[in-house]
């Protein structure tokens, strides 16, 4: 049995892109099909009028699926609750046949690594890997009873709501970090406010200084990559822009790569302790994290060692809110890259120490909540690994 053969249609999507216009139907691209779940975080909105032109072949509705044909080829999702979505492009919806197969088993069925491997073997495509679609609609499939997709379904869909709950507590809590900021350092409304004399725009107590006084600021470096032992069996996390830009959260927990001791010593990448943060300085610009354990970067990074350790989320959300000025100082006729001279001259204002303590004592609790959250989520999504071949099999 083919896949197409338990679908009402299986189409493609516009081969055209459509701009993001900031407001109304939410545009699903590649990166915003995850593994089960559409990611509308940063999602691109279009009008009513190009909503209506992306779906003349046919309109996403609950329970219909969309399927990524590459960056990253073989992610599916599922629309939930009423969602109103279009496809962009590289897409493609699938509509199941919900007298012949469950679609949420459907979803978990065509992410399984057997069906993973079956859509990817054939996909083509000199840059990316790229999935053809009469190999999506020949797709072999074997399923179980109707009721046992169901429970299958159930089990699975169990651990993703899970997942979700802890991504919106992650959400949460870093947005109630950059309220507090705003409210003390933007706002000016910091304990004491009432009572403290603003002297030449900045609240009495308080000095304008250059990021470089306030921290130490490291570059990174790579190690060759056509030298194996460089490496292979590492296991110093050594991170790339991806790292943080993937998934654009606040604290890192791990890099996809690691580099060997040798690796270490062949380049110019240093050791950084623990809660240093990190800036992506070229191409995507200004993404910031602070690291869980100590790690070594790219070249792709400046990363901040603040000199006091009370300093560290005040510093943190301040480059945060200056996003566009450090975009704005960036140059590069190739790709833009902002530099560690430019950087280091950046003003800062440097709040007394007493204010900068009492920030740093409400806001580490919310990042440590953030690791353990995001640790528990690393956890479900391993439980669910090991399990989503195994209740696939089942017959």
């Amino acid at each position: 049995m083919r896949l197409i053969d338990v679908c009402e249609f299986i189409v493609d999507c516009p081969h055209s892109t459509s701009p993001d216009e900031g407001t109304g139907f939410p545009l699903i691209r590649t990166p915003n099909i995850g593994k089960g779940r559409l990611i509308l975080e940063n999602v691109h909105k279009v009008s009513e009028k190009v909503y209506h032109a992306r779906t003349s072949r046919a309109v996403p509705q609950d329970d219909d699926l969309i399927f990524a044909r590459e960056a990253p080829a073989g992610n599916i999702a599922i629309i939930k609750n009423g969602a109103k979505v279009c496809l962009g492009q590289r897409t493609v919806l699938i509509r199941p046949d919900r007298t012949k197969v469950f679609p949420d088993f459907l979803v978990y069925y065509m992410l399984a690594p057997q069906q993973q491997h079956n859509l990817l073997k054939f996909a083509s495509g000199a840059t990316v890997p790229h999935v053809n679609l009469p190999d999506i609609r020949n797709l072999h499939i074997s399923l179980p009873s109707y009721s046992a997709q169901q429970k299958i379904a159930g089990i699975l869909s169990a651990y993703d709501d899970l997942i979700e709950n802890n991504q919106k507590q992650i959400q949460l809590l870093e947005e109630a970090a950059q309220r507090l900021y705003k409210e003390w350092f933007v706002d000016l409304r910091f304990p004491g406010h009432e009572t403290t004399r603003i002297v030449d725009g900045v609240p009495e107590g308080w000095e304008r200084r250059k990021i470089d006084d306030i921290c130490n600021i490291v570059g990174g470096a790579t190690p060759s990559t056509k030298i194996k032992e460089n490496y292979e069996g590492g296991n110093i996390l050594w991170a790339t822009p991806t790292d943080i830009t993937k998934n654009k959260d606040i604290v890192l927990l791990d890099t996809e790569k690691k580099i060997t001791q040798q690796g270490l010593r062949s380049c110019a990448a240093k050791i950084l302790p623990p809660y240093t943060i990190l800036m992506t300085s070229r191409a995507s610009i200004g993404f910031f994290a602070v690291c869980e354990k100590e790690l070594c970067t790219n070249q792709g990074f400046i990363s901040c060692i603040p000199h006091k350790k009370y300093m560290t989320f005040y510093l943190l959300y301040n480059l945060i809110s200056r996003k566009e000025e450090i975009i704005g100082k960036s140059k590069g006729s190739t790709f833009l890259e902002i530099s560690k001279s430019t950087f280091k001259n950046f003003e800062i204002i440097e709040p007394d120490m007493d204010t900068l303590y009492k920030f740093y004592s409400i806001i580490f609790p919310f990042i440590k909540k953030i690791e353990v959250t995001k640790n528990a989520i690393r956890h479900i999504e391993k439980t669910k690994k090991i399990l989503l071949p195994k209740l696939i099999s089942h017959k």
